[in-house]
């Protein structure tokens, strides 16, 4: 007979003893169970007492998460949170500095559990901590360790960050503007200054006095892979919380946060760190860690992010500042044929001035400048046609005049392809969109140029005109062009070029030609058989093709997934697991300390939830996670990935899948479990390419074509390579 559901058998281990083996009555009051602990062994003042996790992560056992305890649990009898909490409060403030390092080793320890950081945090002990690193006495692992226990007790969010005094932002400050520092303490006092600059706006103001880009440098031209990732990590919390309104700057030394969005670009030119990051980060001997490709990730796209304002700007056609660019096109286009204002009657300019436009390719001849108010990419597109115009001068001149000589059909309008294509770059690039928090999809090749979008776009306007004559284009199949450069663009970019060079020879290698020999080995492999027959039995066959998606779906589900912790406060390392029990019965989950290598057994998940009381799954902003965070509510790829587990009256189980491939398996495979259709995007490739598959292995065996049931084998190596040809 098994035994009841409430009673767990661990081990429990205490100091000097031998190990208790004991049942646990899960309905029975923690506080009693101590207490018939500590009898067992005669251990006096069983409320000074608690029990905990005998793992790595000593964590305590509480009334809310006593339900982890699984059967085979090894627990230990220590002190409680509350009577630690005491005694660390008071040796930290030792005089000896052997007892304090101590102290502290066992406080940055202790801190990463919430129930003792909140004993903790009741004796005040932030200000304890924040007093103790104002104070400037203590160095080295003193310092380093009371460091990490402040962030450690910071993360669970108990304390806001905004009660922090100047004096303690000017001691971190000082640690990362130091020349040479402990690489813990400088670690840790990264770490520190972003979560302020992300957490609070008065924190982020206070800090702009603090850090120059020239004092963040220096810690990128070192070695350490950690230290290079968190001054990103630094840049990127700054260039998230920059101001919008103008603001001043001056000087080698300019205060990075004193400056706003649009002039963050220049500043950061200035001051080489494009370059430094390209050749001590992406061109160093190191491979670039997974946190590392992360922050490049999110500072292209917030390098990106600088054009929206731009990209979002309508042209005003009565303001005469950027009428003038349009007439600096003009002119350095056809610097032969212009003619000054004086010269000729008004309507004789005015025909002049519509016939060159109309060669530049603008769709409006009489008004170009009304080309220009659709956004996006309004100004973008004029600024990026300007930077052509100067910077590629005989490019520039070559394609218009180029394109002015041949038949009105078969000229290809720079103007209207210079704003569609802008329009397009800026959707491949998802220029506007905030950065995801699992996306490591950086580009080496824009950490290149100090104007790589500029230079991007000046690469594709060329390739869209070398397209449009390799596909004859007339205007009608303008759009038709433009997909064409779309693609040749997409493929390009996923070999992610090193440098810009290296992605112009890669677009040189697909030509239209090309492009046609591979959409047309796609179709062969994804042919689609129309005829009426076939059509019936791809139908017939459908609902057993659907069956098998399902089981593989289940037994995804079965395998489990390692799903990241999202915090808002900064990035973290931390992952949780969730897998389907094999009778398809039960949700197992729990936390892990780090990313698994494969699979994760049933029993060292902790908690477990019945499928059979789960509600309900929504996604998106439905999920409850979605709704209460503020910050990832606007990342639309997070948005995308985020699904949760209704169960009970008020209950959820939150996920936010690390890919998605992931996030449609997920949901698939819970809408399977609960007799609901699948509907995603990978059900319906999956569906079409099985079917295609099918469907071709059954014509062939009316062919009466054998197909082996094992593959061939393979060739054997040869034993002896010493042989020649023999011509004779």
């Amino acid at each position: 007979m098994p035994p009841p559901a409430d009673i767990v058998k661990v081990a429990i281990e205490w100091p000097g003893a031998f190990p208790k083996l004991m049942e646990i009555d899960q309905k029975k009051p923690l506080s009693a169970i101590i207490k018939e602990v500590c009898e067992g062994w005669n251990v006096p003042n069983h409320e000074t007492y608690a029990l905990q996790n005998a793992d790595s992560t000593n964590f305590y056992i509480t009334e809310k998460n006593r339900n982890n305890i699984k059967n085979g649990s090894i627990l230990r009898l220590t002190t409680s949170a509350a009577h630690m909490a005491q005694q660390l409060h008071e040796r930290i403030q030792s005089s000896s500095m052997d007892m304090k390092l101590d102290a502290l080793k066992d406080l940055a320890n202790s801190s990463r559990d919430i129930t003792f950081a909140q004993e903790f945090i009741n004796l005040d002990g932030i200000s304890l901590l924040t007093q103790m690193v104002e104070s400037g006495t203590d160095f080295g692992d003193l310092l380093s360790f009371t460091l990490t226990a402040f962030v450690e007790l910071m993360d669970h969010g108990i304390v806001s960050w905004d009660t922090f005094s100047v004096a303690f932002i000017k001691k971190i400050a000082s640690y990362v503007c130091k020349s040479a520092m402990d690489t813990a303490v400088l670690q840790r006092s990264l770490a520190i200054l972003e979560s302020m600059v992300l957490n609070s706006q008065d924190l982020y103001q206070k800090v702009a006095q603090e850090i120059t880009i020239g004092q963040l440098i220096p810690h990128l031209q070192g070695t350490d892979q950690d230290i290079q990732t968190y001054t990103i990590a630094v840049i990127n919390a700054l260039f998230l919380k920059a101001p919008e309104e103008k603001r001043q700057f001056d000087g080698d030394n300019v205060n990075i946060l004193d400056c706003p969005l649009t002039e963050m670009a220049h500043i950061l030119a200035q001051k080489q760190l494009r370059s430094i990051i390209l050749s001590n980060v992406i061109r160093s001997n190191k491979p670039i860690n997974d946190e590392m490709a992360h922050q490049l990730y999110v500072l292209q796209v917030l390098t990106f992010n600088l054009f929206e304002d731009r990209m979002m700007t309508k042209m005003d056609p009565q303001d005469q500042a950027q009428r003038d660019i349009i007439f600096e096109l003009r002119r350095i286009a056809f610097d032969v044929e212009c003619e000054s204002n004086n010269s000729g009657s008004i309507e004789k300019r005015k025909s002049m001035y519509t016939r060159d436009y109309k060669k530049l390719g603008f769709i409006n001849h009489v008004n170009p400048a009304v080309d220009f108010t659709q956004i996006p990419p309004g100004m973008l597109a004029l600024d990026n046609m300007l930077y052509f115009a100067r910077h590629h001068q005989d490019a520039y001149i070559r394609i218009v005049l180029e394109n002015s000589s041949r038949e009105d059909k078969h000229e290809c309008p720079f103007g209207r392809s210079s704003i569609e294509l802008t329009k397009m770059l800026c959707e491949i690039l998802k220029v506007g969109e905030l950065p995801s928090e699992n996306c490591h999809d950086f580009h080496p090749m824009f950490f290149t140029h100090d104007r790589s979008f500029e230079e991007f776009f000046c690469i594709c306007i060329q390739l869209l005109n070398k397209t449009w004559k390799e596909m004859r284009a007339t205007s009608e199949d303008f759009n038709k062009v433009m997909q064409v450069v779309k693609e040749q663009i997409s493929r390009a970019l996923t070999i992610k070029p090193n440098s810009l060079d290296q992605f112009k020879s890669r677009l040189q290698n697909l030509s239209y030609t090309e492009i046609l020999k591979l959409r047309q080995s796609e179709r062969m492999n994804q042919e689609d058989f129309q005829s009426r027959p076939i059509l019936e039995l791809r139908e017939k066959i459908q609902p057993e093709i659907m069956e098998l998606i399902k089981q593989q779906r289940l037994n995804r589900l079965c395998e489990g997934t390692c799903f990241r912790k999202i915090s808002s406060r900064r990035r973290q390392d931390k992952f949780w697991y969730c897998r389907l029990s094999p009778n398809h019965k039960v949700l197992h989950y729990g936390d892990l300390e780090e990313s698994p290598q494969g699979e994760v057994p049933h029993d060292s998940l902790q908690d477990k939830l019945p499928v059979a009381d789960i509600k309900a799954v929504v996604t998106g902003k439905d999920c409850p996670h979605m709704k209460e965070k503020g910050a990832l509510k606007q990342n639309k790829e997070v948005l995308e990935l985020a699904f949760s587990v209704l169960y009970e009256s008020d209950e959820y189980l939150n996920f936010i899948a690390p890919d998605k491939h992931e996030y449609c398996v997920w949901t698939d495979g819970l809408n399977a479990l609960l007799g609901k259709e699948m509907t995603s995007e990978f059900t319906r490739s999956d569906m079409d390419t099985l079917l295609n598959m099918e469907m071709k292995l059954r014509l062939l065996d009316l062919e009466n074509i054998q197909i082996p049931d094992v593959p061939p084998p393979i060739p054997k190596e040869p034993s002896n390579y010493d042989f020649v040809y023999d011509c004779n």
